[in-house]
Parts: structure tokens; C-alpha cells; sequence
């Protein structure tokens, strides 16, 4: 077993700094108490550059499938952040890649005490013992805590009461997957055809549904603080439809297993020609038995748009990833391919304006994402939800995450670039030029930061492919 140090310049520990030294020190003790041996380490210092290079280089270690079995240990949850809030979305971006986080000193799972040093600090209003055991009281009667589930709501005695034209749908839901044995996403595809619309009147999605079939709350139990409360209100699906549908949803997953991650190219880049929604990536895994009796198997990658993938509500608008990647390669060094600049309103300054509006727009959503993970940490300390759901749900808001970090550092570097109209020409004609020389020998981060900087948006619709350049 291997284990990996992340060390962080001024880190704290119970208020009280801790060195470089000292994290070094009680990271090896751990290794020798715990009989790991040393996979690396990794350091974040203080300035600009540093800030988070250390981290940026041990998640690309953590992802190489050669690393075998790694934990990571920390010196206190100071290191991953000066507060709670970006600890928790550190945490979650590393166990995106398999690997556990574990406090040195301690041997306990990082993650748990974020959770439970959130209950005690982390809103800035102490929950004590008393008020958990009070909430843990109202859990064992079947008192509903949190929102209620679709299909219910709130009754006069906090318990939960059905809510007639949500729980037809519910009910529908499970007749559909387990009668007409449609899959997920035909029947978000068949709830939007049919316009029902969910709870806050918007689409049905595939996530939805899933967490529908999956919800133990249909056959009339309540769950809270490791306690079920049974016939605590209206069933909504018997038992033995439930373990069906449960049945049908783990032979069509299989067992969980670590997932390799490996990122689109022209992610966030793409739009549909159709509906104008982001197109996806999308990987697919075939196995087959030839004639003669063997074995194949093949992996597929493609783009499709995203109203198609989680609400089928577009046309068949798909595309191979690797075709796809080709045909803009050529267009970008062929001046006869459909290349439009895009033009720009204003002063030779109106380019800046854009970027500085960019910067402003993505940092927004970057404190918007935080604001959630900060909302799942929090229901997690107040018991109503468990820590592998935080882990669950957290996981897509850290990958959001990472993502737009690095939308946020290429507009910063475009900012700084950009000075003039003609800096800017010969910034983006360089770069045009780097592309079409060096596409294939540029390393894939690289290559992805430059397409963003010359490529505004890029319409897909069949045969048809629109690349907007930023001019």
C-alpha cells in the first residue's frame, strides 16, 4: 500500500501553524505507523504561481492508471483550505479519483470530520449535542426533516402525505420501467413528450428519474440518523416491485467499480445546430461474439447533445469525438472551411469588456458551485443526509468545478494577453498557427487551453459544423 502527502505553506492545525517540516514529520510517522510506503509528495506554497500547482499535480498523479492502491494523508484540514467550504470541494475533486483522504496524526477519514467539525463550527451556528439528539428524537417518530420527497409533502404532524397528482406520476414512473421496460431516459423523454412537468416545473432528466426508482421512501419507510421508521406514511410502490426495479437497475450497472475519467477535447466548446444546448461527451463500452465463437469488445466516444442524453427531447444529433475533433482541426487551417469570426460590437476595447464580463460571469458560478457542495456538507452535519450521499451527489459539482477553474484561468490569460486589437490578431494567429503545426504533439491540457482561446463556440448539426472564432 502507497500513500501520497499533500502539504500546504502556512496550513493550521487547531489555530496553530504547522511548517513544512512538521507536516513532512507527521506524514512519515503515519506511513511507518500504518505500514505505507512513501508514492510521492506534493506542496502548495503561498504565492500566486504555487497557490495550487501542488494540488493540480498530484490530482494528475492520482489519475494515472498505474498508481495502484494510494491513500492521501493531510496534517489537518487546514491544508486543503483556510476554511471548511473549500476543504470539502478539495476532498471531493480527490476522491474523484478513487483515492481516500486521511488525516495524518489521527488515521481518521478526512471526510467525516470536515462533517463533523461542520456540525460543531462550520455555519457559524454550533449545533450541540442536545439539538442532534432532539433531531434524532423527531427522525425516530417518523417527523419529517429536510424536503420532503416528489410524489409527498409536509402533513400537519410533520409527517410525510401524498400529494395525489405527484404520486400518479410516481407510479407511473415505476409502471413504465418495470411493465413497458423502458429505459431511464425514454421515460424522461416520454414524461417531457407527455409535458408533466417535475415538482419547480422544468424538464425531466434521466438523474431524476433514476433517483426516483431508487428512493426508499415509495414503500412507505423513513430514513434518518441510521434509524428506519416503517409505515411511517403512504406506500407508493410495494416491496416486491421495489426489489424488481432495484434488481433491473444493478444488472444494468453491474457492481460500482473505479471509473477512468477521460476528458473531451472540445468540451464546452460544442452547441447543437438544433436546439442550441451544449453537446456532451459520451463514452460507450460494446462486447460482442463474432461467428467463429470470439470474444470482442470496443470502446466508443462521441458528442451528443445534451437534451438528447438526459431528456431526449432533441433529434439524433450525435457525433464520433474523434471525426468530429478532425473536422475542426481542418477547419481551423483551411480558410475554405466554414470558419465565421465572431464579430464583435464597439471599440477596438470591446474585446476586454467581454473578457472582463467572462472572468465576473465564471467566478459566479464558481461561488454558486461552492455555495451547493457548502449546502450538501451542511445537511450531512445536520443528519439528513449520509456522507457517501455528499460524496454522490458532490462529485458532479467538484467535476464542475475543475471545469470552470480552468475556464476562469484561460479568460484570466486571454485578459492579460489581450491589450490591443493587433496584440490580439497576432496572439490569435500565432496560436491558429501553434494548432494546426502541433496538434498532435501538444499535451491534451494544452491543446484544450488553446482551442479555447481561439474558438468562441463551435454549431454542430449533421454534416453541417460552424466554428466561431473570438475576433
Amino acid at each position: 500500500m502507497r500513500a501520497v502527502g499533500y502539504f500546504a505553506e502556512n496550513a493550521r492545525r487547531n489555530g496553530q501553524k504547522r511548517s513544512i517540516a512538521e507536516q513532512n514529520h507527521a506524514f512519515g510517522d503515519f506511513c511507518i505507523r500504518h505500514g505505507y510506503e512513501v508514492a510521492g509528495t506534493f506542496l502548495d506554497t503561498t504565492d500566486e504561481q504555487g497557490a495550487t500547482a501542488g494540488f493540480a499535480q498530484m490530482l494528475h498523479f492520482l489519475a494515472r492508471p498505474d498508481r495502484g492502491f494510494v491513500v492521501v494523508a493531510v496534517d489537518s484540514l487546514g491544508v486543503l483550505g483556510p476554511d471548511l467550504g473549500q476543504a470539502a470541494l478539495k476532498l471531493l475533486e480527490i476522491e474523484q479519483t478513487g483515492c481516500q483522504v486521511l488525516i495524518a496524526h489521527t488515521g481518521h477519514e478526512a471526510f467525516r470530520e470536515l462533517v463533523d467539525t461542520w456540525a460543531d463550527r462550520g455555519d457559524g451556528t454550533p449545533i450541540s449535542e442536545k439539538v442532534r439528539s432532539a433531531m434524532r428524537r423527531k427522525a425516530v417518530r417518523g417527523e419529517v426533516l429536510g424536503r420532503p420527497p416528489y410524489g409527498y409533502r409536509v402533513g400537519p404532524r410533520r409527517r410525510l402525505e401524498l400529494v395525489p397528482e405527484e404520486a400518479v406520476v410516481v407510479r407511473y414512473i415505476f409502471r413504465l420501467y418495470l411493465q413497458e421496460e423502458l429505459g431511464i431516459r425514454k421515460i424522461a423523454g416520454q414524461l417531457n413528450a407527455e409535458e408533466v412537468a417535475t415538482r419547480r416545473g422544468g424538464r425531466w432528466s434521466m438523474v431524476t428519474v433514476r433517483d426516483i426508482l431508487r428512493n426508499r421512501a415509495y414503500l412507505g419507510h423513513y430514513s434518518r440518523f441510521g434509524t428506519t421508521v416503517t409505515g411511517s406514511h403512504p406506500a407508493l410502490v410495494t416491496p416486491e416491485d421495489f426489489r424488481r426495479v432495484q434488481d433491473r437497475l444493478q444488472t444494468h450497472h453491474g457492481s460500482v467499480r473505479t471509473r477512468t475519467v477521460q476528458p473531451f477535447l472540445l468540451s464546452g466548446l460544442l452547441f447543437c445546430g438544433m436546439c442550441q444546448n451544449k453537446l456532451i461527451g459520451v463514452s460507450r463500452r460494446q462486447r460482442w461474439v463474432t461467428k467463429a465463437g470470439e470474444k470482442k469488445e470496443a470502446s466508443y466516444r462521441y458528442y451528443q447533445c445534451e437534451s438528447r442524453t438526459n431528456q431526449s427531447a432533441c433529434a439524433y444529433n450525435t457525433q464520433r469525438a474523434a471525426e468530429l475533433e478532425a473536422r475542426v482541426r481542418e477547419a481551423l487551417k483551411d480558410d475554405e472551411r466554414p470558419v465565421t469570426r465572431l464579430r464583435r460590437a464597439g471599440n477596438v476595447d470591446g474585446y476586454l469588456v467581454d473578457l472582463v464580463a467572462q472572468v465576473d460571469r465564471v467566478e459566479g458560478r464558481m461561488k454558486r458551485n461552492r455555495r451547493q457542495v457548502e449546502e450538501l456538507v451542511a445537511d450531512a452535519a445536520h443528519g439528513h443526509i449520509t456522507v457517501e450521499r455528499v460524496k454522490s451527489l458532490g462529485g458532479e459539482l467538484a467535476r464542475e468545478h475543475q471545469g470552470l477553474g480552468a475556464e476562469l484561468r484561460a479568460a484570466k490569460d486571454r485578459l492579460q494577453a489581450q491589450q490591443s486589437e493587433a496584440e490580439r490578431r497576432k496572439h490569435l494567429e500565432a496560436l491558429c498557427e501553434r494548432l494546426t503545426r502541433e496538434w498532435d504533439a501538444l499535451p491534451f491540457e494544452t491543446l484544450q487551453a488553446a482551442l479555447r482561446d481561439v474558438i468562441d463556440r463551435i454549431e454542430v448539426d449533421d454534416d453541417d459544423l460552424r466554428v466561431y472564432l473570438r475576433v
